[in-house]
């Protein structure tokens, strides 16, 4: 039979919920920044700096998406 995963206490897993909520708002920040600056004008090696930005900030993003899912499924109810 598989181990049931161990519960994270409430509230601990209140503050990771928090912190990983301001992390989403910082994220959504630097994505939306990142956006606007690949729509202006930049040279190729800007551009590649800007995508690489991008892409970095998107991994970030699902990283932090899975880490609340993570907390949601061991969470004490």
């Amino acid at each position: 039979m598989p181990e049931t995963p161990a519960k994270i206490p409430q509230d601990s897993a209140e503050e990771i919920r928090r912190l990983a909520h301001n992390l989403s708002n910082a994220l959504e920040v630097i994505l939306q920044a990142s956006y606007l600056l690949q729509m202006s004008n930049l040279d190729d090696n800007a551009k590649k700096w800007a995508t690489m930005v991008d892409q970095g900030t998107q991994q970030a993003a699902e990283i932090n998406r899975q880490l609340r899912e993570f907390i949601r499924s061991r969470s004490v109810n």
